[in-house]
């Protein structure tokens, strides 16, 4: 028996070092499934299919190779539109595999027939459709240079059901019997004709005899001369400020190296998004506060891996007397909202190792301590809010013993809004590429399918979900998928009631909490109604001991949830994003 659709397409996962297949079933990507079962691909079916390409982005950025998820046709192709889109404004390489209907029933009305390709032409980085089956092994070899050449980012690969079935299969279902063609009268054996020939053109290729061709990985090229004009500003610079964002982070297995050029170059450094914890808990250079009162006293700033955006207030944050270096892989990116003294098209990782391997760079000690010292300030500030009392547990308390509490092989994932924009400031990732959240969409929801794939790429790696009571409720059914599939995270719900980071601003401003008010419900229930285990904290006293719990409750294989009720601060006053 020759091969199928489905099984050619599970030997090009496989010969791509694919190890997992995220997926919700549907019988138009049944073969698919079939097919990485029997090499030896892990299938993870998931509850919602916005989760599995929510976990196949957190393993393409925690592993460098483009995570896979796996849709059926129509409404499963369209429930994953938020997390493509997300996944493609975080520049995350991943491959979504969309089944789709019978090439000969296409616009026929078809079950979950539609234009697919004009659905998500906007939201993905491509789209690229197998038509017959010559078409699959240089569609997925080029859905794999897609997603990761230039400015990586999400490609959807449609495949037609009855493409991922085995040839004489589908001749059957197509064809009929001999016998029975014969009985067929004029008309009949005119539209048996029709469907013959459709078949030879869906099957014009021997697959036994076809071989994949990789594709060579497009990056952008520096000149030499723009490294040796970035040295020169940064000799001449005395308050240099370096800013580091996702992009540099696409490479994870040079994260070490990156991390040695950034300590070599010497600048006093942010980090941002996937960045953070690149330099660990600890780096002298790291400074965690006071950002934009560090740029306005700067007099050369260096941003590699993210464009002046709402997080730079447009470019306004950095002054216009300052030096601007830009690196990125995106030309536009580059100069958005203010044009760069020096704009560098290329690799953020390999730009700045370059640099750090130039040799000897100026100490500054003194622009470090200054920086420094508003940084401690900002961290008296926040341990008095830690220390204010209000309902139930104050948040701020409670992150920072979970920050003290955690251990150096910690992944911490983000989906929330007040009660995670709080945690950002004290929780410390203790390394490379132990940070995650959605990016600069800022879309709640990531969390269940981001902490499947950290925990999967990452067994070994304590991981948690750091939720709140709002983003809780888009994926909390995806305990489910952590029981069935022994994941055992752990996952923190600040459950203040509420959705505290819209009711800061409306209820100030137009007087009315409408539509922001929650129940304090008892998430701790639900999940072991999935067969998880849940805790329920209401005092600080049973904080610590309740983290204790938890974590040998996970050691033991069972995924947790701590629902920890919180009460309401003023540290995030007036911090609302436009």
């Amino acid at each position: 028996m020759s091969r199928s659709g489905g099984e050619l397409i599970a030997h090009v996962l496989h010969n791509h070092g694919v190890q997992h297949l995220f997926t919700l079933c549907g019988g138009h990507i049944s073969p698919i499934l079939v097919g990485c079962n029997s090499l030896g691909i892990k299938i993870i079916d998931v509850r919602d299919e916005a989760n599995a390409v929510f976990a196949a982005d957190a393993v393409s950025r925690i592993t460098g190779t483009p995570g896979i998820a796996a849709v059926t046709a129509g409404p499963g192709v369209t429930n994953t539109i938020t997390a493509l889109k997300n996944a493609e404004m975080a520049q995350s390489p991943l491959i979504l595999l969309g089944g789709a209907a019978a090439t000969i029933t296409r616009g026929r009305g078809s079950l979950q027939d539609i234009n697919q390709m004009a659905v998500l032409k906007t939201i993905v980085k491509s789209g690229l459709a197998i038509r017959q089956n010559c078409d699959i092994l240089p569609v997925m070899e080029r859905a794999f240079q897609e997603a990761q050449s230039g400015v990586p980012g999400p490609v959807f690969v449609e495949c037609p059901i009855d493409l991922l079935y085995e040839e004489s299969l589908v001749r059957a279902m197509y064809g009929g019997s001999a016998e029975k063609n014969r009985s067929l009268n004029l008309k009949s054996k005119l539209f048996q004709f029709y469907l013959n020939r459709h078949v030879d053109k869906m099957f014009a290729c021997d697959l036994d005899s076809m071989e994949a061709v990789r594709q060579d990985i497009q990056t952008p090229e520096w000149k030499q001369k723009k490294l040796e004009t970035a040295l020169k500003m940064i000799h001449k610079a005395r308050q240099p400020v370096l800013i580091i964002g996702s992009q540099a982070m696409l490479h994870p297995k040079e994260s070490t190296t990156l991390a040695k050029a950034v300590e070599q170059i010497g600048m006093p450094v942010y980090l941002t998004g996937m960045a953070r914890g690149l330099l660990g808990a600890q780096s002298r250079l790291q400074m965690r506060h006071s950002r934009k009162d560090a740029l306005r006293k700067a007099d050369l700033v260096m941003i590699a891996g993210m464009p002046c955006d709402f997080r730079l207030e447009y470019g306004k944050a950095i002054p216009l007397q300052s030096k601007l270096i830009s690196i990125n892989l995106s030309k536009s990116d580059l100069s958005l909202n203010r044009k760069p003294d020096l704009s560098v098209h290329a690799d953020p990782c390999a730009f700045l190792c370059a640099l750090g391997e130039k040799g000897s760079f100026q100490d500054h000690a003194e622009w470090i301590q200054l920086l420094k010292s508003a940084d401690n300030i900002r961290e008296e500030k926040i341990s008095s809010f830690a220390q204010k009392k209000t309902d139930f547990i104050n948040p701020l308390l409670f992150l920072r013993k979970l920050d003290a509490f955690l251990d150096d092989h910690s992944m911490i994932i983000a989906d929330g809004g007040d009660f995670v924009a709080t945690a950002s400031y004290i929780l410390r990732p203790r390394g490379p590429l132990t940070w995650l959240d959605p990016g600069v969409f800022g879309t709640l929801g990531v969390g269940a399918g981001f902490a499947m794939g950290a925990k999967l790429c990452k067994p070994d790696s304590e991981v948690w979900l750091i939720y709140g009571d709002g983003s809780a409720g888009y994926t909390l059914q995806e305990f489910d998928t952590y029981v069935r599939h022994k994941i055992p995270l752990i996952a923190v719900i600040g459950n203040d009631g509420g959705w505290a980071q819209i009711a800061r601003d409306q209820v100030e401003v137009l007087k009315s909490d409408i539509g922001t008010r929650l129940n304090r419900t008892d998430y701790h229930k639900v999940v072991e109604g999935f067969g998880g285990k849940g805790f329920l904290v209401e005092e600080e006293s049973r904080i610590l001991p309740t983290l204790e719990l938890a974590r040998d409750t996970a050691r033991k294989g069972i995924p947790v949830v701590i629902n920890l009720l919180i009460g309401a601060t003023d540290f995030r006053k007036g911090s609302i994003s436009m």
